[in-house]
Parts: structure tokens; C-alpha cells; sequence
């Protein structure tokens, strides 16, 4: 962990060198799953005092929650938001309030695909998934801290149903920006040649994305006009980074990522992660030199939000005008 006191790194950095109209290219840089582990706390942390790292998505049930609040506490420039979880996980509400969405272990039921069938099917695990989508934001709520943005693990809040609950039910705790997963194919053919960006995968969900976006507009939220960190979720390493961020369209864009430090052990390992070296990526000073030399302004959901139609960081995303 960082030894450094006060606020350095990204807080430090947020919209230094910008007056009068919005720069072309902002960025925020997000680390997910905030809360699984020690690791990924220490991880998030260090990124941030010390690197690039603007944001963290919380899992407000996870077991290093607690930790993770605590540090996000000492660190007012670090914008959190609530990181979804209704998959691969257990539930924040009582196993009695909500039978239908867990199994016998008292984890959520199946992956992705099988819960939204079920989701879209069932009366009943609808109402149940309300109270749950409710009880992490009102547990968020609970921390004191500003909620600044909504995500989900495993994009579930593309499913028609999540999008709609996270929406009605998020404005009621001053939801103001969701993540719309939307990476553009033609901008990581740029980066890296012959990388396989889910073409199947992207026409698959393109429906649902359009629909939260539509969504997302109607209620006035804020959201990017790209997001990146899907082709290479898990490995957003420096040598990707560093071929992105020349090629990195105007706008608003996210990119999210999955660092922790290297005592982390995942849970359930996913097959070609790489935190230690995403947690490296964000520390590098070539990236934060490249952030200069392509004139890209550091900054996060929370502070677009506020400044809208006020100062550099004026307006937000296309998706949302």
C-alpha cells in the first residue's frame, strides 16, 4: 500500500491545465470490484494516490467491503459507485426475502444467461430482484459515501428488467450516471490488429444496449460515449494502454479495469486476468505522459456531473443530449 499522506496521484490531477470549453477527450479510469478483497483495496488505493485511477465501483456485499469504505473515506478525491452484483455472489437482503434468486448455497442463482431468463419470466423473482437491486443502494447509502456512478458485474444491468429497476429505483438515491458498456470495434482494431473484440458477443447484447441507452436518455443520466475494458477485460495492460490512448476518440469515454496487488487470490479465478499487471499499468509514468502528449483530461462521472454547463468539464456524453 501507498504510504504517501494526502491526496496525490489522479485527485491531484483532476482538470489541471484546462480553462473556458471542454477538452475533447476526457477520461475516467474505473477499477471494479472494489471490496472483493484486501488486495483489490490496497490495489485501488495505491492506483489511485499514486497513478491514474479516478474511480471504483463498489460490491457493497462482497467481504472486504468494509475495508474498502474505510479507504475510500481517506481519500475525497476517489469517486465511487455502486458495482451491481446479482451474480457470483450472495445477496445483501435477508436469504428469506429473496428464496427465488439463490440456491441451496445461498448464492445467486446461475450465470448471466439463465438468471435473465428467469428474471424476465417469473412475477416473483422480479418482485424479489427489486428488493434486492434496493437493498444494495440503500446499503451504499448507508456508507455516507456520494454515490457517483452505477455498474454491474457481468453487465447484468443490460437485461431489460435490471436496467429498468437500477433506473427507477437508483434515482431515488441520487443516482446520476450509469456505465453503458459500448466499445467501439473500429478504435481496438486501431490499437491492436487482429485482436478479436466479441463480434458475436456485440450483437448479442447490441439490442439491450440500445434500449438502457434510450432508457438512460429519457432519464437524464449521464453516460460515456465509449467505454473501454471489454475486448481485454482483465488484461488492460501498459502495452495496451499505450496503443489505446493515441487512437482514443473525442468525448467522454470510460475505461474500466480489475487491479489488485499481488497477494490477491481470486475466488474464482478467471482465465487470463492479469491484476498485478492492470495495477502496474495504472502506475506507469509512460501512461500518465501519453495522458499529457495526447491531451486527455483525467476526470470522473461525479465531476462531469457537477459541472455540466458550468466549466471544463461541461456537458457530458453524446448518449445522454
Amino acid at each position: 500500500m501507498s504510504t504517501r499522506g494526502g491526496e496525490g496521484g489522479a485527485a491531484q490531477r483532476f482538470g489541471e491545465g484546462f480553462r473556458g470549453d471542454a477538452p475533447p477527450k476526457r477520461l475516467i479510469v474505473t477499477a471494479d470490484d472494489f471490496g472483493l478483497d484486501p488486495a483489490v483495496n490496497e490495489a485501488v488505493e495505491q492506483a489511485h494516490r499514486d497513478g491514474i485511477l479516478t474511480s471504483a465501483s463498489l460490491m457493497i456485499g462482497a467481504a472486504a467491503a468494509e475495508d474498502a469504505v474505510a479507504r475510500a473515506r481517506r481519500l475525497p478525491g476517489l469517486r465511487v459507485g455502486l458495482h451491481l452484483t446479482l451474480s457470483d455472489a450472495r445477496p445483501v437482503s435477508p436469504i428469506k426475502d429473496v428464496s427465488r434468486l439463490v440456491a441451496a448455497d445461498g448464492r445467486f442463482v446461475g450465470g448471466p444467461v439463465e438468471a435473465g431468463l428467469r428474471y424476465a419470466l417469473r412475477p416473483g423473482v422480479r418482485r424479489e430482484l427489486a428488493g434486492e437491486i434496493r437493498a444494495q443502494f440503500a446499503a451504499f447509502a448507508k456508507t455516507g459515501l456520494p454515490l457517483d456512478h452505477l455498474n454491474a458485474h457481468q453487465h447484468l444491468h443490460l437485461h431489460p428488467v435490471i436496467g429498468r429497476l437500477v433506473i427507477e429505483i437508483g434515482r431515488e438515491f441520487g443516482l446520476h450516471a450509469l456505465r453503458l458498456p459500448w466499445e467501439p470495434r473500429h478504435v481496438i482494431a486501431r490499437a491492436e490488429p487482429g485482436a478479436s473484440p466479441g463480434l458475436v458477443a456485440a450483437a448479442v447484447i447490441h439490442p439491450w444496449l440500445s434500449l438502457l441507452r434510450r432508457r438512460v436518455r429519457r432519464a437524464g443520466l449521464l453516460a460515456c460515449d465509449q467505454v473501454f475494458g471489454l475486448t481485454w477485460s482483465g488484461a488492460m495492460t501498459e502495452a495496451r494502454w499505450r496503443a489505446l490512448l493515441p487512437h482514443l476518440p473525442d468525448g467522454l469515454t470510460e475505461i474500466y479495469c480489475h487491479p489488485a496487488a499481488d497477494s490477491f487470490v481470486a475466488p474464482q479465478p478467471v482465465p487470463g486476468y492479469r491484476y498485478v499487471e492492470e495495477l502496474a499499468a495504472l502506475l506507469g509514468p509512460e501512461i500518465r505522459r501519453d495522458l499529457h502528449r495526447y491531451g486527455i483530461l483525467l476526470t470522473s462521472y461525479g465531476k462531469v456531473v457537477g459541472n455540466r454547463g458550468t466549466g471544463p468539464d461541461a456537458g457530458g456524453g453524446k448518449q445522454t443530449r
